[in-house]
């Protein structure tokens, strides 16, 4: 039997996603070491089987192993089943919060490859730089 989840709609874009998320962080950051990569592609598979639709992620969680982590479970047919977000915002090397434009550019073709999908249905500044505009920032995002 097929388990639905309600659904809501984000922003005005036509983003339509589960009421009820997957919060991806805890699989490999956070809450003590890694979780087994066998284990948390298998959660993973039963929410978005369960009728959970939005996943999040972000490059700062492992850091960057994360976004690996959820490509390998949209594997298979399961990308089409979801919508995915993932975050930046957070310079890893340097530790330091960044919006200039370039890097956010870099930071989603980062993402993308790792998470090994074409496209990232939301994508959200994971700290804010004071130091730089938000439109700045986000204009980059609607090119």
């Amino acid at each position: 039997m097929a388990v639905t989840v309600p659904k809501i709609k984000l922003g005005s874009q036509g983003l339509e996603v589960s009421k009820q998320g997957l919060g991806c962080m805890g699989m490999s950051y956070g809450y003590g070491p890694p979780k087994p990569e066998e284990d948390m592609i298998k959660l993973v598979h039963h929410a978005i089987n369960s009728g959970v639709t939005f996943l999040d992620t972000s490059d700062m969680y492992g850091p960057l192993t994360n976004e690996i982590l959820i490509g390998k479970a949209l594997k298979g047919g399961m990308r089409e089943k979801m919508e995915l977000a993932t975050k930046f915002g957070i310079k890893l090397e340097e530790g330091v919060i960044c919006g200039e434009p370039a890097y956010v550019r870099a930071a989603c073709e980062a993402s993308l490859k790792r998470l090994d999908i074409d496209c990232i249905d939301l994508y959200y500044q994971h700290r804010i730089d004071t130091q730089v505009p938000i439109e700045v920032t986000v204009n980059l995002l609607l090119f």
